[in-house]
């Protein structure tokens, strides 16, 4: 990425600077929040997002939280900062990243509940800071272990955006592509428009161009028909919560590119970072998915395109089951075939 994602500018009394994804690609708008309701807001409407970056984002949020707990009795501000991550953490119901940062952050701030709350608050930036470094080191390991699935003259198809916009600075399932070029390996994408907000169109297009890499958009609807016709060899897409048995959720689609995909045998890869796996959730259908505001599907961008009145649903998200994932794409490694016991082989005894 040529610019951060996401960034906190200043010290403790600072303030997040993130990319307005929303104005994507036809207007490069920063935004600054100086407070929890407005990174909130930015959250919510998808100024920010990909499952990584709103990790992110909510760790930066508990430190604007933290900076307007005025105390200096630490019981206080332990009951206050509970608070912040709750009300955070009721932004988005499905990304996992964005819970597991708010724990991490609490936990943290638990484990120095013996120091001054002034010191506990520059401690919580400093772990904001280290979420967001650790993510771009990670970013650059899924993309190293994942290269060597792109081949020579692959068609690679992706779906929504998993690229630096998601992330820290580098993507998941834009990792893999950057650095399979990198590697000197020649292929072509093709990227999913991605209704109804059109993630695929908008960011993922934008990332490719800007990195010169051969990328062609095509609707959702004209996947299988691309697949037919011996264009593609291989899928990648990123993940937003990642259950203990492999069942994955994604932006909604992306079941049905798995399925279209099983149905031309072409291996189906999900990139994601092991903070992405929920080992609490046993399957795909424990996972909460979101559903979002039916003026995204009837007036996508301002504009009508249905008739007032009409009914909708509109959930942003999909579960892929884990018999339709090839493997899986971690910072720690490639885990072929998910499943509970091949999952459990790699991450260990890690806990969302």
């Amino acid at each position: 990425m040529p610019l951060p994602t996401i960034e906190w500018e200043g010290d403790i009394t600072g303030r997040i600077r993130l990319i307005d994804q929303t104005l994507l690609p036809t207007e490069l708008k920063f935004v600054y929040c100086d407070d929890i309701k407005s990174i909130w807001h930015a959250i919510k409407t998808l100024m920010v997002r990909g499952a990584p970056a709103i990790g992110i984002a909510g760790a930066m949020g508990v430190v604007l939280g933290a900076k307007n707990i005025h105390t200096n009795d630490t019981t206080t501000f332990l009951k206050e900062l509970r608070h912040v991550t709750e009300y955070l953490g009721s932004s988005r119901p499905t990304a996992v990243n964005l819970f597991w940062g708010l724990a991490r952050m609490e936990r943290v701030a638990l484990e120095n509940k013996d120091k001054p709350v002034k010191e506990i608050k520059e401690i919580l930036l400093l772990e904001a800071t280290k979420i967001q470094e650790e993510d771009k080191a990670i970013c650059r390991q899924i993309g190293e272990h994942g290269a060597g699935l792109i081949k020579e003259g692959d068609g690679v198809l992706t779906h929504c955006n998993a690229g630096g916009l998601a992330t820290a600075d580098y993507g998941t399932a834009l990792a893999v592509i950057f650095k399979a070029k990198e590697h000197g390996r020649h292929f072509k994408v093709f990227a999913d428009e991605t209704r109804p907000l059109l993630q695929g169109a908008r960011l993922t297009v934008w990332e490719l161009m800007h990195a010169d890499i051969d990328a062609t958009l095509i609707c959702d609807s004209m996947a299988a028909h691309v697949m037919k016709l011996g264009k593609i060899q291989c899928v990648i897409v990123g993940a937003d919560r990642i259950a203990a048995n492999g069942d994955t959720a994604n932006k909604i689609g992306t079941y049905g590119v798995s399925i279209l995909a099983k149905e031309h045998n072409i291996p189906f890869y999900v990139a994601a970072p092991v903070s992405t796996f929920d080992l609490t959730i046993k399957s795909g259908e424990d996972i909460p998915i979101e559903e979002r505001s039916p003026e995204e599907v009837t007036c996508g961008f301002g504009k009508r395109t249905a008739p007032e009145g009409v009914k909708v649903f509109n959930p942003a998200f999909d579960v892929t089951p884990a018999k339709n994932i090839a493997a899986i794409i971690t910072e720690r490694g490639v885990i072929h075939k998910p499943s509970h016991k091949n999952i459990q082989s790699v991450l260990g005894n890690h806990g969302s």
